[in-house]
């Protein structure tokens, strides 16, 4: 047999009975059978994933070469077992929970061979389950990392072009327990000539299992802190540090970090409370900068903020704030052209927080929750600071008011 166009890579743990329509899904693949090859790495299970794994292999069209080893804690260990056989020009890492499009991988690989992209992302739905959404706007051809919203999708369900990975002898980490398809596929993205999105068809259905026996729903949240770092050690270590960097260290920040410091965080013990701190502490200190906090919305900003300084106290009544989803009034400080969110602390002289951790940005604000700071508001200059900070609904509002003056 030549070179297959694609070899799917499936790590598979306690995987029944999900396993069946996963695999049947790699079989009803348009690309034909003739096309592709199955690596499946049976990661020591006991629930008849390996035997059911033979069957298929022995009865199949599809090549299909099969694994059994002895549990290795975590998926990387399968992929990076799976990803050494693979022969194909392309590999697509298939968890075997989920389940394909019928022409998942006819549409990627035309997509990576008329652009000659080296990553090619398919579009993702969740079943029983969320899933990300915001890089499906459009199909885009070519594109990357800093030009899109695709690192808010860091998932190993990628096509990956074989010879990007050998070339810079890329696996996933087996220190990692949770997010090691993150450090991934960013530095995938980094590394890449080229990124393609195909958006117009669905091509991955990610499952949300019964049993909770999802790796990311387990563990504790030290493994996240883990993630984070390494993410955002990888990003440190190819990209220089500016406004490129900063744009990809929100998504540590938002989607692994930030999470530690939500509602969850005043169930838990003043010690895990604590070592939360300890552990944030060092990743603020070694990669927080005025551009990164300007890509974060006011209250993940303040949160951080009050993680930096230790202060634990502060913390607490803040993410109690968010929790009741209370809305802060929005002051406009017409002299400064600028807005802020009067969130807790605000311009508390015993708090001492700068006035910029609470700017606003993009959040929603409501025109009817404005104070009026800086001598009477000038109709021109709040209009133009308005538009400038609150966009053009918010700031036609605005402009309605601001010929009024503030209620005493």
């Amino acid at each position: 047999m030549g070179e297959p166009d694609v070899t799917v890579v499936i790590g598979a743990y306690e995987a029944m009975p999900y396993l069946v329509r996963c695999l049947e899904s790699v079989e009803a693949q348009s690309i034909g059978a003739d096309r592709m090859e199955i690596v499946a790495v049976d990661d020591g299970s006991t629930d008849g994933t390996g035997e059911y794994l033979e069957r298929f292999a022995a009865e199949s069209k599809i090549p299909t070469r099969v694994v059994r080893q002895e549990n290795s804690g975590g998926p990387s260990g399968p992929r990076n077992t799976g990803l050494k056989m693979a022969r194909g020009r392309y590999v697509f890492f298939l968890d075997a929970d989920d389940y394909l499009g019928d022409e998942a991988f006819e549409r990627m690989v035309a997509m990576a061979d008329r652009n000659g992209t080296d990553v090619v992302l398919g579009k993702v739905v969740g079943v029983n389950r969320g899933a990300p959404k915001s890089m499906w706007a459009r199909n885009l051809e070519r594109t990357d990392v800093f030009s899109s919203n695709i690192k808010f999708t860091l998932s190993a369900q990628k096509l990956f072009r074989r010879e990007l990975l050998t070339r810079h002898g890329m696996t996933f980490r087996e220190d990692l327990r949770t997010g090691e398809d993150a450090v991934f596929t960013m530095e995938a993205y980094l590394r890449a000539d080229g990124v393609s999105v195909v958006a117009d068809h669905v091509c991955y259905h990610l499952v949300g299992r019964d049993d909770g026996k999802h790796v990311t729903k387990s563990g504790s949240y030290v493994l996240r802190f883990d993630s984070a770092r390494a993410q955002m050690e990888t990003i440190a270590s190819l990209v220089p540090a500016g406004p490129r960097r900063d744009s990809l260290m929100v998504r540590p920040v938002v989607v692994t970090l930030l999470p530690q410091f939500g509602p969850v965080l005043l169930k838990q013990s003043e010690r895990i409370q604590r070592h939360k701190i300890e552990l944030a502490r060092p990743l603020l200190d070694a990669y927080w900068t005025r551009g990164l906090a300007r890509g974060l919305r006011a209250h993940e900003r303040l949160r951080l903020h009050c993680v930096s300084q230790g202060r634990l106290d502060q913390l607490l009544d803040v993410v109690a704030f968010v929790r009741d989803k209370k809305p802060p009034k929005v002051v406009l400080d017409a002299r400064r052209r600028t807005a802020y969110l009067a969130l807790p602390f605000f311009r508390d002289p015993a708090a001492g927080i700068p006035d910029r951790v609470y700017a606003a940005t993009r959040e929603t604000l409501s025109a009817a929750d404005l104070v009026w700071e800086g001598g009477l508001p000038w109709r021109s200059r709040v209009r133009g600071a308005a538009r400038r900070l609150l966009g053009p609904r918010l700031s036609r509002r605005v402009g309605r008011l601001a010929g009024r003056r503030p209620a005493a």
